[in-house]
Formats: structure tokens, sequence, C-alpha cells
């Protein structure tokens, strides 16, 4: 995965999103939709029908950059509304993109004994 620049914002488009659209088409959801700048560093996330493809639109500063992932097996954990926006933090969006369940993590269990 690329680093996140310190500081950025991760926002999840709820609902879903037709995977066709590209660079301009997400842009224009992001300013329409969410009322949001997509010009401002900030990352916009968003899931197709199925469940098992999202496309991330970034500006860099210098261009749009749009990354995909598609899973093989399973879905892509999403909130339930169908419109708006949740933030998340870059640990989340990372646990998002491995296909874990990034709202409810299971820690390990913490030692009980030093041996």
């Amino acid at each position: 995965m690329i680093a996140l620049p310190a500081g950025v914002t991760v926002w999840l488009v709820a609902g879903a999103t037709d995977m066709r659209k590209g660079f301009d088409g997400l842009a224009a959801l992001v300013q329409m939709q969410l009322a949001e700048d997509p010009f401002s560093g900030q990352l916009f996330v968003f899931r197709g029908r199925a469940g098992d493809r999202v496309k991330i639109l970034w500006w860099s500063g210098d261009g749009m950059c749009l990354f995909a992932k598609r899973l093989e097996r399973g879905r892509f954990i999403w909130p339930q509304a169908t419109h708006g926006a949740v933030t998340l933090t870059a640990a989340q969006l990372s646990m998002l993109l491995e296909g874990i369940d990034w709202r409810r993590p299971v820690r390990t269990v913490e030692p009980q004994l030093a041996v």
C-alpha cells in the first residue's frame, strides 16, 4: 500500500457507486453528493454494488490518482447508510483494504504472565 500523507482524512462514501466511473465521474460525486473538494488532498473511497471492488480517489498535489482493488473472495465491509460519508483512520483503511471488519477489530489476548 502507498503510504498516506500525515493528517490526511479518509472518507468512506456510503452506498454503492458505479465502478465504471473514472477520475472525472468520481470527482463530480465528491463535489455534488458530499459537498467536498476533490482537490483537497483527502482520500475518497467508493465501493461497487457487488461489494468486492473499491476505488480510491486522491489529489496528490499535482494530479488526480485513482487506485482500485478487487477482492477475489469476500466483500469489503461498508456502512449501512445509503448516502453521506464516514471518516476512517489510516489503520481502519488498511484493515478495510485487507478485507478485515474495520468496525470491530479483534485484538490479540494480552499476556498475563511474564516468563
